[in-house]
């Protein structure tokens, strides 16, 4: 069974927005809120003490009226007056405790659910995060914990204490004078009649209001990105970008202007029906009073509690739109504790107390295609911030398209496809040969016998990053197997792996943190001599200690204060600081000059002896150093050799290489 939206919809929830939810789904919602359950208990406790408070006040109004003043009576007016002084005191002291009491059920809701879903990200592979927008992680992170946790210490504690005023509210009402609460009652549908278009029409402008702020949002974070920035400004766009900005901006500014008026009319014609109800109750109940029937301190009473009332009930009719909007916020957080873990450890995985890394590949293949049970379904956020398909595309003309997406790695590409060698093959006049293709590899089968060194060539896009990502399995392959030390990879502990391989990706990424914290994510314990040994191995050592705050200095988001070759130094001295049995290398050193890349090859020779290391080779100097290279194509090993016995081949390995070092052909054959 579920709640759907029909009857069951707040006033406040539009005509085309329907939530669905379920018991199971209420169920395990309310089961985050368990182990709070004596303090949500205390909670209710208070409000029955709140709600018990709020109906004495009309009624010493009216003992004030009816029977103090006209008596004369001054030491039961100090009395009373003191009562009402004492009474909000009291009020507003147990409405802190609730307070207090309510903060740290919603808190408490919000840790437990970052958490547990912070921690199931941890766990998730890195085919899902390439295939999720990382604003869409941090929505659910942020934006759905909170809308999650409001179902719990918020709406429902709202709905009981509205419930709760209602009942005891009518209760009184009806003891104090029953024709006056029924004609209470009966003005109400016209409240409903009036207030649900003008609710639907604001709530609309709502919505529209916060796409205009997503769409001005999300430019301005792609404008304002680093690299957002330094493209405007190298493609001179800066007054193209202020005129697209400005036009965002005007759109939610019109938006809000609208929005404004009609919740101020709609508040005004809530206050309209509801002082119609107050004027009946003041018309009717004063001509019982004129004719001796109904007490005027009664009136003044009534005309209270029936405020209070109006209040409790326009709570009630929003309450079931808050609601629903929490529990989808649930079941969107949810939707990702409960995906599937692809790259999973076994439960009795082995953990190896020596690793000498031996590493086979044996016929291996491997695609980037994801099978949807591990992804994330787009999904509709009810009345809140939509989700924009693009930045500059999806706007005039153009407003409303389905902008179409690339496949990428889903077709065999590779992520940070870039190739090691610079240039295609130059084969007569025909055109480069296209690495598109369904696979990323094919029946792939090597091995690298411990402490050697192997050199991946290629085209760009052939598959080389493809094939150092399965090595500490942040891929797991479509099939075939890859040993080290004679075990499935598969077989052994995420931890063991972690702790065995090092590897300097393509991308260096360093957090936006110093050069010290930088390098200690290598090694949390690392000593400060051990943090000084890895950055003069990879020559950055004079470097740092030149800096105005040495190892203390910021490095910026992604390291972007720092030059290419810098950064590329740091990840190298982080990487050396884990002191890994297994090296991986994927174009360690194509962000450094020739100067820099000869003082740090002799560190590289020294860390990646008696290491066994496969690197992605983009200089000479390293295919010259390899025990063995392998040129990949399309996926698939195509030579193997040594430099001299690829040469003498002369196939794609040749071609490749006069493409990328035809004018050093001299020296390189002095060398070999």
């Amino acid at each position: 069974m579920a709640f759907q939206g029909g009857g069951w919809r707040g006033s406040l929830l539009a005509s085309d927005e329907k939530p669905h939810i379920t018991w199971s789904l209420l169920g395990r919602a309310l089961a985050y809120g368990w182990p709070y359950r004596w303090r949500v208990a205390g909670l209710l406790v208070l409000i029955l003490g709140v709600s018990g408070l709020n109906l004495v006040q009309p009624l010493i109004l009216r003992q004030l009226i009816d029977v103090t003043i006209p008596s004369r009576d001054f030491d039961q007016l100090l009395l009373l007056s003191g009562a009402l002084l004492l009474l909000p005191m009291v009020t507003g002291g147990v409405t802190v405790v609730q307070r207090r009491l309510n903060a740290s059920v919603g808190e408490g809701v919000i840790f437990d659910l970052r958490v547990a879903l912070f921690g199931h990200l941890q766990r998730m592979s890195l085919r899902f995060f390439t295939h999720s927008q990382v604003g869409e992680l941090m929505s659910r992170l942020n934006m759905d914990v909170v809308g999650a946790h409001n179902a719990i210490s918020n709406t429902i504690v709202d709905i009981a204490s509205n419930l709760i005023q209602v009942v005891a509210l009518v209760s009184v009402m009806l003891v104090l004078d029953w024709r006056l609460t029924l004609l209470s009652v009966v003005i109400f549908p016209l409240y409903f009649a009036v207030s649900r278009p003008m609710s639907r029409r604001l709530r609309a402008l709502s919505r529209r209001q916060m796409e205009a702020n997503a769409q001005m949002n999300t430019m301005a974070n792609e404008t304002l990105s680093i690299g957002g920035a330094l493209l405007v400004k190298l493609f001179g766009r800066g007054a193209l970008a202020m005129e697209r900005f400005a036009d965002r901006a005007a759109k939610a500014r019109d938006i809000g202007i609208r929005r404004a008026v009609m919740g101020s009319a709609t508040l005004m014609i809530i206050g309209v029906v509801s002082a119609v109800g107050m004027a009946l109750v003041y018309g009717v109940g004063g001509f019982f009073a004129i004719q001796g029937s109904f007490s005027v301190g009664t009136v003044v009473a009534f005309a209270a509690y029936l405020a209070a009332f109006h209040g409790a009930l326009r709570s009630l009719a929003n309450a079931p739109v808050e609601f629903a909007t929490s529990m989808v916020s649930f079941e969107r957080v949810f939707e990702v504790i409960d995906l599937p873990v692809e790259i999973e450890e076994k439960p009795d995985a082995r953990s190896l107390d020596d690793v000498s890394g031996d590493l086979v590949f044996e016929e291996v293949s491997f695609q980037y295609e994801m099978d949807p049970r591990f992804l994330l379904r787009e999904v509709r956020r009810y009345g809140m911030m939509a989700h924009v398909p693009a930045v500059f595309s999806a706007e005039g003309h153009g407003a409303g398209r389905e902008i179409p997406t690339g496949r990428g790695a889903g077709h065999g590409m590779e992520p940070g496809a870039g190739g090691s060698w610079r240039g295609e093959p130059e084969r007569g006049d025909s055109p480069p040969r296209s690495q598109a293709r369904r696979e990323a590899l094919r029946r792939v089968s090597f091995r690298v016998p411990s402490g050697r060194l192997v050199a991946l060539v290629g085209p760009s896009g052939a598959g080389k990053t493809t094939l150092t990502y399965l090595i500490p399995r942040l891929y797991d392959v479509t099939d075939g197997r890859i040993l080290l030390d004679g075990h499935d990879l598969r077989d052994l502990s995420l931890e063991l792996l972690s702790s065995r391989i090092g590897m300097v990706t393509q991308e260096t990424h360093l957090f936006h943190d110093t050069i010290r914290t930088n390098l200690l994510y290598a090694k949390l314990d690392a000593t400060p001599d051990e943090i000084e040994a890895a950055a003069r191995a990879a020559n950055i050592h004079d470097f740092i200690v030149g800096l105005p705050e040495g190892y203390d200095t910021i490095v910026g988001e992604r390291g972007y204060r720092l030059s290419g070759g810098e950064r590329q130094r740091i990840a190298l001295a982080r990487v050396i600081l884990k002191d890994p049995r297994i090296l991986v290398l994927d174009e360690a050193t194509s962000h450094l000059d020739s100067e820099s890349e000869a003082l740090i090859q002799e560190s590289l020779r020294r860390v990646m002896a008696n290491r066994t290391s496969i690197v992605i080779a983009h200089r000479l100097s390293t295919i010259l150093a390899a025990d063995q290279i392998l040129v990949l194509d399309r996926g698939e090993i195509v030579e193997r050799g040594s430099h001299r016995e690829l040469l003498a081949l002369d196939g794609l390995y040749a071609a490749l290489y006069r493409t990328q070092f035809g004018s050093e052909n001299c020296c390189a054959e002095s060398q070999v």
